[in-house]
């Protein structure tokens, strides 16, 4: 008896030490949906950190600005990382979207491109500017152009909510067209269908164009317009995607953010 009670007490203990070393090695999964570039590269980058943390981290990748979105109301993914916080404002106002912003990871610093013209003070009167159909946007690149003196918009509007409707100076005449797809304003550029395009940088990068180095105007780094982690509300408090979110402030993985990208990407912690 004293010899099977001697057995049963080992067994127990080697399923007790099965189930703590089970416990320990567990990892949890997080599939987070993000534009291919920076935010995939920069999720893609601090995976072996999130795996020692006990996270395994699956990035799926969208092209527009619509799907992320979707696919995390859907429950295909646990979170997302592409949307400004106006545009992430706007499509839950639109579509009653659940969500949290999380945390403020980065600003990509929006670019006015000219194949023609290589200087502010030569835009000619009458110059095409192409801008993208995304309202959420459009107080972001008249901001660029009220920094560089080239038109005013009525006093007391917030950036993130003027339209061309409230330009109220505009010596230079320019004609702002809003009708093209944000996917398709790196085409515009390149078959030179306006003097001057405004574009995000995540597609500017794709076509490699440096927002710093190669655009006439860029925004400057006070805007609003920061890049976010959102999740649905009532994953917020999910530890796993806070997790991600803290090793996304870390300095290490900032400093990186700042050199592989030139300054063109500017990381920040809110």
């Amino acid at each position: 008896m004293k010899k099977l009670s001697l057995t049963i007490v080992i067994l127990s203990a080697i399923i007790f030490l099965a189930a703590c070393g089970s416990d320990s090695a567990k990892v949890d999964k997080i599939k987070i949906g993000a534009s291919p570039t920076p935010h995939a590269e920069i999720l893609e980058h601090i995976k072996p950190e999130l795996k020692k943390k006990g996270i395994d981290l699956e990035v799926v990748k969208f092209d527009d600005y619509v799907l992320p979105n979707k696919a995390l109301a859907d429950g295909e993914i646990d979170a997302n990382y592409f949307s400004t916080v106006p545009y992430f404002n706007l499509q839950k106002k639109e579509n009653g979207y659940k969500f949290s912003n999380i945390g403020a990871i980065h600003l990509e610093p929006m670019g006015i491109y000219s194949h023609n013209i290589k200087k502010v003070s030569a835009i000619p009167d009458g110059a095409k500017v192409i801008v993208s159909n995304v309202p959420s946007e459009w107080g972001r690149v008249l901001n660029i152009f009220v920094k560089n003196k080239l038109i005013k918009i009525k006093a007391g509007v917030a950036i993130d909510k003027a339209t061309f409707d409230d330009i109220t100076e505009n010596p230079n005449k320019l004609v702002f067209e809003h009708s093209v797809d944000p996917t398709l304003l790196t085409s515009a550029y390149e078959n030179n269908e306006g003097d001057l395009v405004a574009i995000n940088s995540n597609f500017a990068y794709e076509k490699g164009l440096n927002p710093v180095k190669d655009s006439l105007m860029i925004e400057q780094n006070d805007s609003p317009y920061v890049n976010i982690v959102a999740t649905k509300t009532s994953d917020k408090s999910n530890k796993d995607i806070k997790k991600i979110v803290e090793v996304l402030h870390e300095p290490k993985v900032q400093k990186w953010i700042e050199k592989e990208w030139g300054g063109s990407v500017v990381p920040v912690n809110e």
